[in-house]
């Protein structure tokens, strides 16, 4: 009877030759590298992020800078309907006070020896004085005209003087006082302007 090779005399069978591999052993760290399509998607999308954060703040920027535009005009077309709303009181104003110089104009040849036109004269010049006080006090100054170079931004010129004693667009009478308001002007003055005589002769060249 032959023997199967495959066994010892012992009657034990052989271990094959060949590697053997331990059950439950780690592989070694370094035989895993991480993949690195998942760190070119992280740093893709940490790109996008930087792109929309940067949009995000120009646009809040923007944004705060109109809500600042916007504060402003709403102040100062506030601040204008104020203004064009107390002008328009004051403007009322101005006629009393243009009435009361006329008034006192009207004293001008009265005799100083009547008691009661001289109180009466006495009494409209102290209503007008504290008229002119309190206007002042809100900000309204009158403007000076006489012997001023006309300024269509400021005078209303009705008529012009031809006058050799004074320069051409000189302002040298005042029909009706004009005046500002906060350095805005209120109401112009309406003069009389200067002009060059006609028959005035040239000098010779």
């Amino acid at each position: 009877m032959s023997q199967d090779p495959q066994l010892d005399p012992s009657g034990s069978a052989e271990t094959p030759a060949g590697p053997t591999e331990t059950q439950g052993e780690p592989h070694p760290v370094g035989e895993i590298a991480p993949p690195s399509d998942a760190v070119a998607q992280l740093q893709a999308e940490l790109a996008v992020a930087k792109q929309e954060s940067e949009q995000w703040r120009d646009r809040f920027l923007r944004k705060a800078a109109e809500l600042e535009n916007f504060r402003k005009r709403a102040e100062r077309e506030r601040t204008d309907a104020v203004h064009l709303a107390k002008s328009a009181v004051l403007e009322e104003l101005l006629q009393v006070v243009d009435g009361l110089e006329r008034a006192l104009g009207s004293f001008g040849g009265a005799s100083a020896e009547d008691d009661g036109l001289r109180q009466y004269r006495d009494g409209i010049g102290l209503l007008h004085k504290q008229m002119v006080d309190s206007l002042q006090r809100l900000g309204v100054t009158a403007l000076q005209t006489i012997g001023q170079p006309f300024d269509p931004h400021l005078h209303e010129a009705l008529s012009r003087l031809e006058t050799a004693e004074h320069e051409e667009n000189t302002v040298v009478q005042e029909l009706r006082r004009g005046y500002l308001f906060l350095n805005r002007l209120l109401r112009p003055a309406q003069v009389v302007v200067s002009a060059r005589p006609r028959n005035e002769s040239r000098p010779e060249d």
